[in-house]
């Protein structure tokens, strides 16, 4: 608990077994409340690791859903566990857990809404091993969006999130895609609730055994990322209506 909040710890994993347990090691549990795990029918012994670690909340997809659909189960879990900070941390080992409670510190003081680590705030992300072909498009990209959707992150493309519980109650997620655009599409989602982010700077780290989509991948999810920012613009605008930000309650007009 943390300021009379329960803070839960998600973690979508996907063939993590040699990760997971080196992850698991650093969570701050005398702040985190639950960990929850969905394996998203790994290949590999992710479902093993995770039961040999004692984490209470284990869930394991039948078939593979994809990162979208895999944080649609954490989340969730987390509502019926009636988290009041959720914390989605890969479980890669690509982003420090020592960072969560600076992150639900935020929330919890009713600072902000949401909570982004960002590896481009700093100047680590070239140093922490992220491919330069990755770092260009994310600026790129990040610098598309900002002017679209009229905002001002460093970057929108990190897989280092903490909500509020109103966060993931008010937006419609379970509408988004089941694939990485997930991530951008809840963004666009949360901005257009009305809801506020905070940064804050996260060491980068790239290695063999930590995940990473290639080229083609990153390609697909690139075009993904224009199509949310250009439907969110068009949406604002009330061009279109797209169901991703339908059902949701505004915050703010």
């Amino acid at each position: 608990m943390l300021a009379g909040k329960k803070v839960v710890v998600v973690m979508p994993a996907y063939n993590a077994e040699k990760t997971l347990r080196a992850t698991y090691a650093e969570i701050p549990f005398d702040i985190v409340d639950d960990v929850i795990v969905v394996d998203d029918a790994s290949s590999d012994n992710t479902i093993h690791v995770a039961q040999s670690l004692g984490i209470k909340h284990i869930i394991r997809h039948q078939k593979n859903l994809g990162y979208g659909g895999n944080q649609k189960t954490c989340y969730q879990k987390a509502l019926e566990l009636e988290a009041d900070i959720i914390v989605m941390l890969h479980p890669d080992y690509q982003y420090t857990p020592k960072l969560i409670p600076s992150m639900a510190y935020i929330l919890a003081q009713g600072l902000y809404d949401v909570v982004l680590g960002s590896r481009i705030l700093g100047k680590g992300a070239l140093k922490g091993g992220m491919p330069k072909y990755k770092y260009f498009f994310n600026r790129l990209l990040t610098l598309f969006q900002n002017f679209v959707i009229a905002q001002k992150l460093s970057e929108y493309h990190t897989g280092y999130r903490a909500f509020n519980r109103k966060v993931l109650q008010t937006i419609n997620y379970n509408a988004n895609s089941n694939d990485f655009v997930f991530d951008n599409q809840m963004l666009a989602q949360i901005f257009y609730a009305g809801f506020s982010i905070a940064e804050i700077s996260c060491p980068t780290k790239y290695f063999e055994d930590a995940s990473s989509i290639n080229f083609s991948r990153s390609v697909k999810y690139g075009l993904g990322v224009i199509k949310t920012s250009l439907q969110y613009r068009m949406q604002k605008w009330g061009w279109r209506h797209y169901a991703i930000f339908e059902k949701i309650e505004k915050q703010n007009s």
